[in-house]
């Protein structure tokens, strides 16, 4: 059997704790439930960013990962979410792949009391179980009853 890639998106690459204390927490927990994860810090650690060119060597090698993947697990945390992750969020949703949010930031980003987030990031998700696709803790993700656990075994 195939192990399911999903691409993860996140800002957490962005700082050295949280790269190293954070990020490998979300990739453990994906790999643990059978997924292969693109990570895409990790995956263009070896860029020389001195080098002219730089940002569009890595923006395509993720635009790449995602066209691969099947699948995006997108951690939405901030207000508002980091800009990448929007983006990585809405070539997915282009490209139809299933989307799986991570939310555990209490603030609003939203003027709707029902979802947290812009209202347009819900549309790469089914509109009649959306709550399935968003994650609220760390331990939630391997939870049978959500959509991401069904998704990896089906």
């Amino acid at each position: 059997m195939n192990k399911k890639t999903i691409y993860l998106a996140s800002p957490y690459g962005f700082s050295e704790q949280c790269r190293l204390k954070l990020l490998p927490e979300f990739v453990s927990k994906l790999e643990y439930m059978g997924a292969r994860v693109l990570e895409p810090f990790n995956r263009n650690s070896s860029v020389d960013f001195s080098i002219s060119g730089w940002a569009n060597k890595v923006a395509s090698s993720n635009l790449r990962d995602l066209r691969d993947s099947d699948a995006l697990f997108a951690i939405v945390n901030g207000s508002p979410p980091d800009e990448g992750v929007m983006v990585e969020l809405g070539v997915a949703i282009a490209l139809n792949k299933p989307t799986f949010l991570f939310r555990d930031d209490f603030r609003k980003c939203t003027d709707s009391d029902e979802y947290p987030l812009n209202l347009m990031i819900f549309i790469g998700i089914p509109y009649d179980s959306w709550d399935d696709y968003l994650y609220r803790s760390l331990d939630e993700i391997e939870s049978e009853s959500k959509a991401l656990y069904r998704w990896l075994r089906n």
